[in-house]
């Protein structure tokens, strides 16, 4: 029985050395260990517009980079009001265009020729209604002749001045008011066109950030719409632990200060990472940390950002965090 309870006494006060030795140490360095988990911040994707969805790029787990195509939805229709779109706008450029340039020289020689032959009815009409007049001057010639004469004289002047006019119109060409109201209808139908390319690019889903892919929510075949996320992403930058500070450890850390992070499935490979953000509010200790003092005390959060770059990290995993007893950044 001694022998046993010199063993129990050996015992005991080798685990009160170790205990002593061990928390000597841990006074002596000052080290700061807490513990939390990882956090990252996730994206809910979807398309802007809507429509079926008819090809999918990407799977659980895959890893996208910014502007990778990973969904398309039919956009057959669009794309047929978009050719419509596009033979409007050229059919109106050239509207525009022709009045741009005025009026052809064939068509103002044209106007010429049309007065040019107006004048020379008018004079023919002139020496009829002159002789005419002669006539009856003589009685050789009735009233009704010389009416009939004076009226076609008439006719023909108002033809002259008719063709004079519409020269004039050929030669000054569009006014300001139709070339600027022709280029106004142009603007308007390339608007339309380019909403309707910007429609059809909206079929297209991109991923916005280098993302890891956490969820696939839809299939090709489902109809999405802007209020239904296709796929879930998790951000794999920037990526920070969560933990809680007591308020006697606040002062004792400040931003930028460097840490280490060491989880349970390799704890012999740190990984680096600078306190953030620290909460300036107090909060009671969240049901997620296991410490039995700390359940009830007032805490404050603090998020350690992370450089993994091998992206060994996930989501939620539990982790300890060990910040120096050195405070300088």
């Amino acid at each position: 029985m001694k022998k046993i309870l010199m063993a129990v006494l050996i015992a005991a006060l080798a685990v009160g050395g170790w205990w002593w030795w061990t928390g000597l140490e841990t006074a002596d360095t000052g080290e700061i260990v807490l513990q939390g988990n990882v956090d990252i911040r996730q994206v809910s994707l979807a398309f802007d517009g809507s429509g079926r969805i008819v090809e999918l790029r990407a799977e659980e787990g895959d890893r996208v980079t910014a502007g990778q195509i990973i969904g398309m939805i039919d956009t057959g229709i669009l794309e047929l009001q978009a050719r419509h779109a596009e033979a409007l706008v050229a059919a109106q450029r050239q509207t525009v265009l022709r009045l741009q340039n005025g009026s052809r020289p064939e068509e103002v020689a044209q106007a010429r020729a049309l007065l040019a032959s107006a004048e020379a009815s008018a004079a023919r009409a002139e020496q009829d209604l002159a002789r005419t007049s002669r006539l009856r001057s003589s009685g050789t010639s009735s009233t009704q002749a010389v009416d009939q004469a004076r009226a076609e004289a008439e006719s023909a002047r108002a033809s002259v001045e008719q063709a004079r006019a519409g020269l004039d119109l050929i030669e000054a060409g569009p006014r300001p008011e139709e070339i600027a109201g022709a280029a106004a209808d142009l603007k308007a139908a390339e608007a339309n066109l380019a909403l309707l390319h910007h429609q059809i690019d909206q079929g297209t889903l991109r991923a916005p950030v280098d993302a890891l892919v956490r969820s696939r929510l839809l299939e090709p075949g489902d109809q999405a719409t802007s209020q239904r996320p296709v796929f879930a992403l998790a951000l794999t930058k920037p990526k920070w632990v969560r933990v809680y500070v007591s308020e006697p450890d606040l002062g004792r850390i400040r931003p930028g200060m460097a840490a280490q992070v060491f989880t349970d499935s390799d704890p012999d490979q740190p990984i680096g990472g600078r306190v953030g953000y620290i909460s300036a509010v107090a909060e009671f200790t969240p049901k997620s940390v296991q410490t039995e003092e700390l359940r009830t005390s007032l805490v404050y959060e603090v998020r350690v950002i992370v450089d993994d770059e091998a992206g060994s990290l996930r989501l939620g995993q539990p982790v300890t965090v060990r910040l120096p007893a050195d405070t300088t950044p």
